[in-house]
């Protein structure tokens, strides 16, 4: 006889925003697991004017938010080191258009700093990508490593996940290293 279906208790679309790649992982929480229910990279064409490539970023989200209906969002809050301001003034045209698409979908928005995402997942700030991939392969059970951006999107899912009181699934020995 087939098991029921858990309920569905949470759906979080992480984002890991970016200019030329943004990343977004959507996880869903039952009592028992985590499972990713869709990931992937929204991709702008780099020749393109800033107005162009912020039009196509707002209406992949909003694409991704249509078909995936989130309970919130997690967005990576902007990050900016002093000695690149442009790259600050774009990220925050970048986060404002995630925003808004998330706004205009009804959903809510929380932005996690890139040292509490690390210091979530793998109980150090300054953990470096590879060691977030693994992390994440490791606690949603991926066949395989995700990349940079998605790898970012779904650690972000997960710590707004563990905020919200899920709890990661139980380890099991072929998962652990």
């Amino acid at each position: 006889m087939p098991r029921a279906r858990e309920a569905v208790i949470m759906r979080i679309l992480g984002i890991d925003p970016g200019l030329r790649f943004t990343g977004y992982g959507l996880v869903e929480a039952s009592r028992s697991r985590m499972t990713v229910v869709e990931a992937g990279v929204i991709r702008t064409a780099s020749r393109s004017p800033l107005p162009a490539r912020l039009r196509e970023l707002h209406e992949g989200v909003r694409d991704v938010l249509a078909d995936g209906r989130p309970t919130a969002v997690a967005l990576e809050d902007l990050f900016a080191h002093t000695a690149f301001p442009r790259t600050a003034i774009v990220m925050g045209h970048v986060c404002g258009v995630i925003c808004l698409a998330a706004a205009q979908a009804g959903v809510p928005v929380e932005s996690i700093p890139p040292a509490a995402v690390k210091r979530a997942i793998v109980a150090s700030g300054r953990a470096g990508k590879r060691q977030i991939q693994r992390t994440v392969r490791t606690l949603l059970r991926l066949g395989e490593q995700p990349g940079a951006h998605v790898g970012d999107a779904l650690a972000i899912a997960l710590v707004a996940l563990f905020r919200r009181g899920a709890s990661p699934p139980p380890a099991r020995a072929q998962d652990l290293p």
